[in-house]
This record gives structure tokens, sequence and C-alpha cells, in this order.
């Protein structure tokens, strides 16, 4: 008897749960306005091509000037041996 009402509880409560989420997700027919928002975003983005900034030239002076340096003969040794 014990078992027989455990596994009607049991049942119970997950009917229960299947409902609570099943209620808890948002219907796929609505759209929600961070679907709105994401649309919007997209248009936006597709109208306007992103064009990529070219990286400002950078003076080299002491110590960075000196690795750069050393950097630049290492590639130029490893290119005369190649």
């Amino acid at each position: 008897m014990k078992g027989l009402v455990a596994l009607l509880l049991g049942g119970l409560g997950l009917r229960v749960l299947l409902k609570r989420r099943q209620a808890a997700q948002p219907g796929a027919l609505e759209p929600t306005p961070a679907d709105e928002l994401r649309a919007k975003l997209a248009e936006s983005r597709a109208e306007q091509p992103v064009e990529p900034e070219p990286a400002p030239e950078v003076e080299v002076s002491g110590t960075a000037g000196r690795r750069q340096a050393v950097h630049d003969q290492a590639r130029a040794a490893l290119d005369e041996l190649a």
C-alpha cells in the first residue's frame, strides 16, 4: 500500500514539474523583445559594412627600439639560412 501511494505521489509531482517547465518556456510563435532586438541588430550590421582601421604608426625608441633591431637582425639571419 505504501508503495502505491509513493508511486502516485511521485507521478503527481512529475506531472506538476513538467507543467511548470512547459509554462516557463516562451511559445515558439510569439517573438520576444530580445528576438526583435537581435533582428534589428542583424539588419543594422548588414546595412553598414565595417572596414578595419589601419594600425597607427608607432615610433620605437629606447629599449623597445633596441629589441626591435635585435628581432630584425634575427629575422634577417633566418632568411639567410633558408
